[in-house]
């Protein structure tokens, strides 16, 4: 039981949730080449290993999305622009905290929200739950600092995607933009340690506090991904990796421009 708490973290509806992930999203065309059921099994081994334990209970994250077939998850019209509606929040939230009572959810969150859309949330007048966990693009070049101080505050979960940076094969991703594992910086503080930068920029975030999701499309790198709990990086270690942030995203603000909320990724 102490391996458990010490890999997972207590959420405010009383669930638990690992603070290490497996990332499952991918460009279409890799899903059926290199995105194989068989990595999946291998984060699972490498979960049980680390663990200690002969079973593990699979916590899943994902968004309540249905398509039918032929069916865009984000259509656009002939001219190419997003097809999108107003949606408000609020209501939307109603219909999350009456999943979570139906049993269809255990904890719900919400996912690229920042301080204004959250209080939103945490304001609105006969609030039931609130949100576990704010998912966001985070990484050594957008530390996300302001949002996770926030979250903090309300006990919110800060979760992060995309923290070794992203796949430029994905449409809505920035493309010739730095690679963060050949940062110079990341490279020195992870051969100190004898340490792969991957490894020190998952550490980095995990002793921030964070929920960390990290992907990988071989077996090597996902067991070195998981290697990241008998290490500590140093006070020094950590400020100069925070000195790293550019408030750069690899994820494209402009993909949404066309939507009447937009832009919604503002830390504030």
């Amino acid at each position: 039981m102490r391996a458990m708490r010490h890999f997972s973290v207590k959420l405010n509806d009383g669930h638990s949730m690992p603070i290490l992930g497996f990332g499952t999203s991918a460009p279409a065309k890799l899903w059926g080449t290199f995105f194989r059921p068989e990595l999946v099994q291998t984060s699972l081994e490498v979960s049980l290993k680390k663990l200690q334990l002969s079973y593990v209970d699979l916590f899943l994250i994902h968004f309540p999305v249905a398509l039918k077939p032929g069916e865009e998850l984000f259509p656009k019209n002939t001219d190419g622009k997003l097809l999108s509606d107003t949606v408000d929040l609020c209501t939307t939230w109603e219909a999350l905290e009456k999943c979570k009572e139906a049993g269809l959810a255990k904890s719900i969150g919400v996912s690229n929200f920042n301080c204004k859309q959250l209080e939103m949330i945490l304001n609105k007048p006969g609030l039931k739950y609130k949100p576990v966990c704010n998912q966001v693009e985070c990484h050594l070049y957008l530390n996300q600092s302001k949002l996770l101080d926030f979250c903090k505050s309300k006990d919110i979960i800060l979760t992060a995607y995309g923290v070794l940076g992203s796949d430029p094969e994905k449409e809505w991703v920035t493309k010739n933009y730095p690679v963060i594992l050949e940062d110079p910086v990341l490279n020195v503080i992870a051969e100190k340690h004898q340490r792969t930068p991957a490894q020190v920029a998952l550490r980095y975030q995990l002793q921030r506090g964070l929920v960390v999701l990290v992907k990988s499309f071989t077996e090597k790198r996902i067991r070195e991904n998981f290697q990241v709990f008998d290490f500590q990086l140093t006070p020094e270690d950590m400020k100069t990796l925070d000195g790293l942030n550019r408030n750069l995203r690899y994820f494209k603000d402009t993909y949404f421009a066309d939507h009447p909320d937009y832009p919604f990724y503002d830390e504030y």
